[in-house]
């Protein structure tokens, strides 16, 4: 059977001191179960992925003056969320922004029920994070995109099942 892929934007936001803003996630039906991601998600109507992607860091950050870069990183996951499995097809974009304040009043009701916070995080506390990122790679990704510039082409990672 051909499930659908979920189009999905994903926003690398990073400060003026390069440290990365993820978004601490959690399953609604078990909280001890926790992972941290990019802001971002799902593509609605026609929008473009560059538009979903702004859209949605203005929903579940509050940051509305993020400066959309190139196309870094693309990736295929799945993985179990909420009662279902999502099939994602997802395209994650470098962001800049000044404001590293955050609100999240704009959360949808399913983001309420699974987001325990926010954090900016530096390469290095990345790197030594012992919690799960995702993507899995996600601190060596950044620290060579903090060395060497985003790619000329986006790259592509490999796929991720849960």
């Amino acid at each position: 059977m051909h499930v659908e892929k979920r189009k999905v934007a994903r926003v690398v936001l990073l400060d003026p001191d390069d440290r990365i803003l993820l978004m601490h996630g959690y399953e609604p039906e078990d909280p001890q179960s926790t992972w941290w991601f990019t802001p971002g998600g799902g593509l609605e109507g026609d929008e473009t992925r560059e538009a979903a992607a702004l859209r949605e860091l203005a929903e579940e950050t509050g940051i509305t003056d993020a400066e959309l870069g190139p196309l870094l990183w693309r990736r295929q996951c799945s993985f179990p969320f909420d009662g279902r499995r999502w099939e994602q097809d997802e395209w994650y974009y470098l962001a800049r922004t000044t404001r590293t304040a955050t609100d999240t009043r704009g959360q949808t009701g399913l983001e309420r029920r699974s987001i325990a916070g926010l954090r900016w995080w530096t390469s290095a506390e990345l790197s030594a994070a012992r919690e799960t990122v995702y993507p899995t790679r996600l601190a060596e990704l950044l620290r060579t995109l903090l060395d060497e510039g985003p790619p000329r082409t986006p790259m592509v990672l490999p796929p991720e099942s849960a």
